[in-house]
């Protein structure tokens, strides 16, 4: 009966026994914060930072690993959110890299996380798909590790050197650890390439990566997704906002779109 339960509590991402997800009134003051970039809170509709977070159990004393953060976009709310109990890593860019592009990149995330107050504590990590680096973590350590719309820019690496990345952020969960990943979602009736050149990926096959490596999905959401997007766009995922590669060719029925379907999937390291 035991099984049961857990296997109910896994399905609805970890909700209290009402069905209704726990209130984390911190990760809503992160969100709210009047430090965050005006830019960046515009698109809190299209990628619901409270509602997906929620949705992989986060919790302000946990060690968190983000994986390939970009310009910060999800940083800029998880740094104040874990600062005082837990750990936030980002897992990118290292200064000490052997790439120079890769030391630039790094030090225009680090001029990224002086600007803010909350980012102080924010330990860095190095991550680097297509030179093979992964030294982000120590091996069970990180109570949760995210990525949000990157695996396609990683699958162009090649077969053996994903199953080394996929292994990285398995080993370094600790058991119960959870992996939480959004992605660009390519209809299964469409055909996806190998290197993903669209954005988009099916979603059968991101979970297919994820088990191999030994995760267990464990519930997925809609959160993310968007009926109006088919995935069917000249230069694929960046036609849309916020990017509109296009420029002003079909710019006004892009903008109706907004961003892409996006699959939402919650995946646990096994006890």
């Amino acid at each position: 009966m035991k099984q049961y339960v857990l296997a109910g509590l896994l399905a609805v991402g970890f909700t209290g026994f009402s069905g209704v997800a726990l209130a984390d009134p911190a990760l809503k003051a992160a969100i709210s914060s009047p430090h965050r970039n005006a830019d960046n809170v515009k698109r809190d509709q299209f990628r619901h930072p409270y509602e997906t977070l929620t949705f992989f159990g986060i919790k302000p004393n946990m060690t968190v690993v983000e994986l390939s953060p970009g310009g910060g976009w999800y940083t800029e709310i998880l740094a104040p959110y874990l600062r005082d109990q837990g750990k936030l890593i980002t897992a990118g860019a290292s200064p000490q890299s052997a790439d120079e592009r890769v030391r630039k990149s790094a030090e225009r995330f680090q001029d990224f996380l002086a600007k803010q107050p909350g980012r102080d504590k924010v330990v860095l990590g190095a991550f680097e798909p297509g030179n093979g680096v992964y030294t982000y973590a120590p091996k069970g350590s990180a109570d949760m590790v995210l990525t949000f719309r990157n695996i396609h820019n990683w699958i162009g690496t090649g077969d053996e050197n994903m199953k080394k990345l996929m292994a990285s952020i398995y080993d370094s969960l600790k058991p119960g650890g959870v992996f939480g990943v959004e992605e660009h979602r390519l209809p299964a009736a469409m055909t996806q390439d190998a290197k993903a050149s669209s954005g988009y990926m099916h979603e059968a096959y991101v979970i297919k990566m994820a088990e191999q490596a030994g995760f267990k999905l464990v519930a997925k959401s809609e959160v993310n997704a968007n009926a109006k997007d088919d995935a069917s766009h000249e230069n694929g995922v960046w036609a849309l906002p916020p990017t509109f590669t296009n420029k002003d060719k079909d710019r006004a029925k892009y903008a109706a779109i907004g961003e892409s379907d996006r699959m939402t999937l919650k995946f646990v390291k096994p006890q």
